[in-house]
């Protein structure tokens, strides 16, 4: 019976063509066994999986080859295939990992003057050169500073800040830069295809990103998930058979977090913990989607290409619009404290489920700077137009008596008409909060965390005569619930909560009409209740 070889060995790059990412490191290797004009000593730097010893490899192959094409070895004379299948013992791969001692390093200057047998130039790859000791770089340094000419020595390290400055000057240094996703999930859509695996586009890209730029690394998730599942491929089936959250359940836990909605967020923890999703894994999508969310408040529509990939770019532009920047910060830092804290915690699971409750509920940290993020957050909700109503009580809680905004001055006095009443005052108490928790349990993301009583809530209700009305912080909010599907649950769960029909309609509150009482009320309790804010925190 065959053994079963790995797809990050089977698919080994032969070529210097065959490597992927890598085009200026391969075209001048190339150009240099073309010209003849080759370093004694060479030095690939860059993380693990870009394809450094593949390419030591390759490059050992192409000064040997008998019958080299544009630089690339043929793969196919006697120096090819014996260098391939390990039996040419004038290339050796050594690994400094285990052989990092001063004798190790002095037995091979002794071997390294005699001529080789097989092949014309001698070649030692080192691999992780970085893990010599000391004394055997000094060992080392003697023979790479006046090398024989039949030798050829390849160096690879993953970690360049340890090798010290004289190996250093006389190499000739190439980086080896980070995959990018497309073209990790372009390999893996060709591997995926000579192996029978059916493997769909989105499942192509979840083990692009989770390889991290390391071909090596997608390769041998790939095989883990082929091996683990029958049938097509999926992304959510890669979730399952990792162990880790799906982007659409991380998605859905922020959505959670924008709306401050703690019972929810922590019954889906819960249902992903139930089903054996990672910690560690769940914390680091939320921190990955939390800097996509940064990036795109920072850098606007250009930040689209540099995102990770953890949501859709729906989902990501819905969020940002409910997260304000301080807040994002302060979500990131604590999903850093929390995951730095699980290699000391006796207790990871009661770690991740207090951060959720604190990202869900700000109010619970009063230091400063989480003071401050929600008051950036009410700042930014005013300035893109969308009002801030007064936080209402759940039901059941004590109701404390309402402070009023300060006296208005002559330069905003409201108008002389008698103003139409605040959003759902009219109707019975507590039908918003009702109507809200109805509505978010037939709801997905991200629609379903606009509904929320909170009082920086992206949407507001105002009932007036059989007519519910969506009055939303922005035209993307608008956007988003103006649809049949939506409206049909928000009128069927409203209309059930008061005993009679009613009617649904959307209005984006930042294309108000000039001279709208009623919006110019919104508007100028907004400012007031900012106000009182400042003057609290002052």
């Amino acid at each position: 019976m065959s053994t079963y070889q790995a797809l990050y060995r089977k698919y080994r790059p032969q070529t210097f063509d065959d490597v992927s990412g890598q085009m200026a490191v391969t075209q001048t290797l190339k150009t240099q066994v073309v010209t003849g004009k080759l370093s004694h000593a060479y030095l690939f730097t860059g993380s693990r999986g870009t394809g450094k010893t593949s390419c030591a490899k390759i490059l050992a192959k192409a000064v040997n080859c008998l019958n080299p094409t544009d630089g690339n070895p043929c793969n196919r004379c006697a120096a090819c295939q014996a260098i391939d299948s390990g039996s040419c013992m004038d290339v050796l791969e050594i690994d400094a990992a285990s052989n990092n001692g001063v004798d190790n390093v002095r037995d091979l200057r002794d071997d390294a003057i005699y001529t080789p047998s097989q092949v014309r130039p001698r070649v030692y790859i080192i691999d992780e050169v970085h893990m010599l000791s000391i004394s055997a770089f000094n060992a080392l340094l003697k023979i790479i500073e006046e090398p024989p000419e039949h030798l050829l020595f390849i160096l690879a390290t993953t970690e360049l800040h340890k090798v010290p400055a004289t190996i250093l000057s006389r190499c000739q240094r190439f980086a080896f830069r980070r995959i990018s996703q497309e073209d990790i999930a372009a390999r893996l859509q060709y591997v995926a295809y000579q192996e029978n695996i059916e493997l769909d586009d989105g499942a192509a890209r979840v083990l692009a990103r989770l390889a991290d730029g390391g071909m090596r690394d997608g390769l041998s998730l790939l095989d883990q998930c082929a091996s683990a599942s029958t049938g097509d491929l999926t992304a959510e089936r890669v979730y399952a058979c990792l162990g880790i959250a799906g982007e659409q359940k991380c998605a859905e836990l922020m959505g959670y977090v924008a709306a401050h909605d703690t019972k929810a967020a922590l019954e889906l923890f819960n249902k992903l913990y139930a089903d054996g999703k990672e910690l560690s894994a769940l914390l680091d999508e939320l921190a990955c989607l939390t800097r996509d969310l940064l990036v795109i408040k920072t850098a606007g529509k250009t930040g689209i290409t540099m995102l990770s990939g953890v949501a859709s770019d729906r989902e990501v532009q819905a969020l940002t619009k409910a997260l304000g920047s301080g807040e994002l910060v302060c979500i990131m830092e604590l999903i850093q404290k929390t995951l730095a804290g699980f290699t000391r915690s006796s207790s990871r699971r009661m770690d991740a489920e207090l951060c959720i409750v604190r990202m869900c509920q700000p109010e619970l940290s009063l230091d400063l700077q989480s003071m401050n993020a929600r008051l950036t957050r009410l700042e930014e909700q005013i300035k893109s137009g969308a009002a801030v109503p007064a936080a209402r009580p759940e039901p059941g809680e004590p109701q404390e008596e309402e402070e009023r905004p300060p006296m208005p001055t002559d330069d905003d006095a409201p108008p002389a008409e008698a103003p139409e009443p605040m959003p759902v005052q009219e109707a019975p108490v507590g039908f918003w909060t009702d109507l809200c928790a109805a509505v978010r349990k037939e709801l997905k993301p991200p629609a379903m965390g606009f509904f929320t009583a909170a009082p920086n809530a992206p949407v507001r209700g105002h009932l007036s005569q059989g007519v519910l009305e969506l009055v939303c912080g922005n035209a993307f909010v608008a956007e988003s619930i103006d649809k049949p599907d939506i409206l049909e649950v928000v009128a069927r769960k409203a209309s059930g909560i008061l005993g009679k029909p009613l009617r649904v309609q959307v209005i984006d509150g930042t294309a108000r009409p000039a001279g709208n009482p009623r919006m110019e009320q919104l508007l100028h309790f907004g400012k007031a209740h900012s106000d009182i804010i400042k003057i609290k925190n002052s």
